[in-house]
This record gives structure tokens, C-alpha cells and sequence, in this order.
């Protein structure tokens, strides 16, 4: 079998396992987060943080309720790693100094579902940070992502009412009910295929070919590779994140984290329908998911291969910085896959990806993350593209738009467009400072087009909570871990915001009856004016950065 027809292999047997689950597990989602009844566990935990979970919040509540909990997740991780050397666990010799700077910088990472690393986690972070730390924030960054995607999911089905449901009952149900459960089972999987858990702070000593000894960290990998990619969180326990054998060690192991990282996005359509009453619904926007999904994973694929060729290069190889045990087609649609969600997580190095290869992963980020996005994020941030599209529509034809039985006033289009425009700002602004500025400059690996690029890909990592990176670029200084925590806490919660403030919006409506005017959004024509204008909005905001990183560096 030679390299194409295993990649095409590869993808097929995915697409079937995620089309095989999508139905359950998207209408377990819809029964979790509808149900009216609480289990004991729930109950004890309501108790413990105060919370009344018969009380529905209004978005204004429901936001406050969002920010809080995060503020106290970042503050608390902030400060536990300060103070990790006086704890169990804890490495004897760290490499790198966590300063408070990289302290916040790693804080707002985990607590904003991001996962960025300007460290080396198993030579940096001890054993207890891990686990009781950064793999905490993993669940529950999820947790919140899923719990404001169905807060704007009621939004569309409710009618005449201020309310969104209780932040802490969907935060609490998201974890118990979803995420830790299926970790579990995720953990053990790996485990079969030889993903290490255990609480060894040096697992081995190897020897390397030039004759010195390597001592290698072990530590609770499993449990963490688990939520890392479920909940599209994408930290590494190893700086060589899946590429590291204790982390991704075959083949098979690789394309079970890829269905982890695919597998609640994808389901969460599924869930969407069924809350709204329309499982067609659901159905147009996994429709739009894979169709951009899809297209993606193809090109990254094809420009990967065509290497030194047909396609433009000016990187290298396409085979530099890829694990010889997946081979470049199964990386590229790792690559692909964890840059269309919020996952950030990586088993090959993307700065020595192709020229046009890099453009391509950056660009999945650039879509926003809906194809599809992170747990609830990528939900969420389709609805507001499905929301912006009948806009564009009702133009055309002189109407007020409707999705949903919504009207789509100058209200709720003011609030999407607000959304949408958050992560360019933060993007290009921020790349225009750390370009302007010469001391920032030289924390660049590379100079011209691809020394921009790993500025550029950075910033559009941290905006859009991602968490991949170049890797050429060196991120840990004061200026970068400020700007890029910046980045990342801005692009999480103003995008929050924005969203349950639609939401509450849309709620406080009544529904209008379809009539001969309104627009199908159930069709396969409403399917390609959404990827339409999801493109075509990326090309007009990010287009002249690319010319002058990735396309220019290709046509060099």
C-alpha cells in the first residue's frame, strides 16, 4: 500500500468511526444537558460551591458566573506554580525557571482552553502541577466551551424569556456527565497501546548514538493525553508533544487521538438539532464542518507530499520534523485536524512544514476553528457564521433575515460581527507590534517571509486559543508571555461575551412562522453560502499577511 492510498485509508476509517458515533453521542449530549434531574455527586458539589441549580441565569448572570470561575482557575494555577518547588512531586532540577511571567503566560493558557507551552513540561512542571493543575483546567476549559455553545443553543429554541439555564449546572453536568467518563475509557485505551501512567519522576535512562546517557521523565501521561485531546486542549505532557512515544507510541494510538480530538465536535450538531427541534439542522452544520474539514485535510495532505515538486517549497523536506512511525500523510491530518479545532496538540514540527502546508494550518485557525472547533467553541462560533450568512442573504432578496425562527436584527448582527472581528484584531495587531519592535524580532528562528510566519502563526495561535505553534520562534520571554497571554484571554472571553449576550438576545424573542420569503437553512444551498462566506471573510481579513508570510516564502 503506498503512501497516498494509507493516508486515504487513514482519513476513511476515521470519518466512518466519527459518522458511526455521531447519533449516539450527540443525542446523550442533548439528554445531559436537558435533563431536569440531578445525581447525588452533582448535588454535593452545588453545595460545596454555592451554587442553587434550580435557579436559571439571565446571559448578563450566566457571563458573570463564566468570568468568575475562570478568573479564580487562572489566579489559583498562577500561584501553584510558584510555589511547585515547595511541593510533592515536584521536579528536583527544573530547566526552566518559572517566572512570573511564564507563570501567568501557562495559567491563562490552561484556564482559556489554549494549552500554548513556552516551556518544556516534563523537565518544567512537577507531577502534582500536572495533574492537579494544568489536567484540572483541562477538563473544566472544556467544560466551559460546551456549556456556552448550549447556553446559544437555548437562545435559538427559547422563547420570550431572559433565560439561558444555570452556568454551574452545565459546567458540572459537561464534566461528570461527558468528559470524564469518556477521558476514562480514552486513558485506558492508551494505556493498551503503551502510553505510560505512573508517578516516576525519571522513567529511564537511554543511550543516545553519539554515547551520552538521556534521562527520561516518566509521570501520569495517559490520563492527561486523554482530556488533552477530548477536550481540544492540546498541552503535552513532553515538549515533543504527540510525537513523543510515551505520549503517541504507534500508528493505531495516533489515529485514536485524532478521534478523540474530533469526536465531541463533531457530535455536538447532533445535539444542537435536537435542543432547536430540527435535526436537519444539525445535519446543514456538520455539513459545513465537513465540507471545510474535509477540503483542508486534502490540501495540507497534497502539499505535504508534492513536496520539492509541483508545489513550491522553501522550507525543506516535507519528511523534516515528521515521526517515521506515522509517516507524512497520517501527520498532516493530525496537523490539520488538531489546527480545525481548538486543540493545538502536535506529532510533527509544523515550522518545517511547506510553505503552503504552514499556510493551510494557520489558515484552519484563521476560519475561526468551526470545522469543527473546539468542545462547544466550534459550535458556537458556526452558529455565528450561520447567523452572519442569512444576513448576507436577507441583503440579497430585501428582507429581514431569520435563522431559526429568529429575526436577525441590527442587534444580534452588531454582536456577531463584533465576534467575529475579535481574533483579527487581536491577531495582526499583535503581529504588527512583535514585528515592529527589533528586541522582539530576534526571537525569531528564521528571518524574512518564515520568520513572519512563526510571528504570525503564534498570534493566530493565541487568539483563536489554539495552543500549536512553529516552534522557531522563542516565546519565552517577559514581552512574549504577556502579549501572547493577552492574546489568549482576550480571544477566549470577549468572544464569550459576545455569544451570551446573542443568546440573551435571541431568547428574549418570540418566533416568527416561516413563510414563501424565508431562507431554507436546512439545504445544501444554505450549506455552500455558509462555507462561502466563511472563506471568503478569512481571505478579505488575513489575506495580506499571508501574501507576505507563507505565499510570499512559497513564490520565493
Amino acid at each position: 500500500m503506498n503512501t497516498t492510498t494509507a493516508g486515504i485509508v487513514f482519513v476513511a476509517s476515521l470519518i466512518l468511526a466519527l459518522a458511526l458515533v455521531h447519533v449516539p453521542l450527540g443525542d446523550y449530549l442533548h439528554r445531559v444537558y436537558s435533563a431536569t434531574t440531578h445525581s447525588r455527586a452533582e448535588r454535593l458539589l452545588y453545595r460545596a460551591i454555592g451554587a442553587k441549580p434550580e435557579v436559571e441565569q439571565s446571559w448578563p448572570v450566566y457571563a458573570r458566573s463564566v468570568l468568575a470561575f475562570s478568573a479564580v482557575g487562572i489566579l489559583f494555577l498562577f500561584f501553584f506554580q510558584l510555589v511547585q518547588g515547595k511541593l510533592p512531586l515536584h521536579l528536583n532540577d527544573p530547566a526552566t525557571e518559572m517566572t512570573p511571567a511564564l507563570a501567568w503566560n501557562t495559567a491563562v493558557s490552561f484556564v482559556t482552553n489554549t494549552n500554548w507551552q513556552n516551556y518544556s513540561g516534563e523537565s518544567t512542571q512537577g507531577h502534582l502541577v500536572q495533574m492537579a493543575g494544568l489536567a484540572v483546567q483541562n477538563f473544566v476549559s472544556g467544560a466551559v466551551g460546551m456549556a456556552v455553545a448550549v447556553a446559544l443553543v437555548r437562545g435559538f429554541a427559547r422563547r420570550d424569556t431572559g433565560e439561558l439555564g444555570n452556568f454551574w449546572v452545565d459546567l458540572v453536568r459537561g464534566t461528570i456527565r461527558i468528559l470524564v467518563p469518556i477521558a476514562f475509557v480514552g486513558a485506558v485505551v492508551l494505556v493498551a497501546g503503551g502510553v505510560i501512567q505512573n508517578f516516576q519522576l525519571h522513567e529511564q535512562v537511554a543511550q543516545t548514538v553519539a554515547g551520552a546517557q538521556q534521562t527520561i521523565p516518566g509521570g501520569p501521561v495517559a490520563g492527561q493525553e486523554a482530556i488533552k485531546e477530548l477536550g481540544t486542549n492540546g498541552g503535552g505532557f513532553y515538549n515533543a508533544n504527540s510525537a513523543h512515544p510515551f505520549e503517541n507510541p504507534t500508528t493505531w494510538t495516533n489515529w485514536f487521538e485524532i478521534f478523540l480530538i474530533l469526536l465531541i465536535p463533531t457530535a455536538m450538531p447532533r445535539a444542537f438539532g435536537r435542543m432547536v427541534g430540527s435535526v436537519k439542522q444539525g445535519y446543514a452544520i456538520i455539513a459545513v464542518m465537513s465540507v471545510i474539514a474535509l477540503a483542508s485535510i486534502a490540501l495540507t495532505t497534497v502539499f505535504q507530499l508534492q513536496h520539492n515538486g509541483t508545489v513550491p517549497d522553501a522550507v525543506g523536506a516535507a519528511t523534516e520534523g515528521v515521526e517515521t512511525r506515522f509517516g507524512v500523510a497520517n501527520s498532516a491530518t493530525f496537523a490539520a485536524a488538531t489546527t480545525l479545532t481548538s486543540t493545538g496538540a502536535v506529532d510533527s514540527f509544523h515550522d518545517s512544514y511547506t510553505s503552503l502546508g504552514g499556510l493551510m494550518l494557520m489558515l484552519n485557525m484563521q476560519l475561526g476553528e468551526v470545522a469543527p472547533g473546539g468542545v462547544g467553541s466550534g459550535l458556537y462560533g458556526m452558529l455565528i457564521l450561520a447567523v452572519i450568512t442569512v444576513f448576507v442573504a436577507g441583503l440579497m432578496v430585501g428582507r429581514t433575515p431569520e435563522y431559526l425562527g429568529k429575526k436577525i436584527t441590527p442587534r444580534e448582527i452588531k454582536l456577531a460581527a463584533a465576534y467575529f472581528l475579535v481574533s483579527p484584531l487581536l491577531v495582526l495587531i499583535f503581529t504588527a507590534i512583535a514585528m515592529a519592535m527589533p528586541g522582539q524580532r530576534d526571537s525569531m528562528l528564521n528571518s524574512g517571509p518564515h520568520g513572519l510566519s512563526e510571528v504570525l502563526y503564534a498570534f493566530t495561535s493565541a487568539a483563536n486559543n489554539n495552543g500549536s505553534a512553529f516552534a522557531g520562534l522563542t516565546g519565552n520571554t517577559e514581552w512574549y508571555n504577556t502579549a501572547l497571554g493577552l492574546a489568549m484571554l482576550f480571544g477566549r472571553f470577549l468572544p464569550i461575551i459576545f455569544v451570551l449576550a446573542l443568546a440573551g438576545s435571541l431568547a428574549a424573542q418570540g418566533r416568527s412562522p416561516a413563510s414563501i420569503g424565508t431562507l431554507p437553512t436546512h439545504r445544501p444551498q444554505f450549506v455552500g453560502l455558509v462555507v462561502g462566506v466563511t472563506v471568503i471573510l478569512v481571505a478579505l481579513t488575513f489575506l495580506p499577511a499571508l501574501a507576505l508570510g507563507p505565499l510570499a516564502e512559497g513564490i520565493h
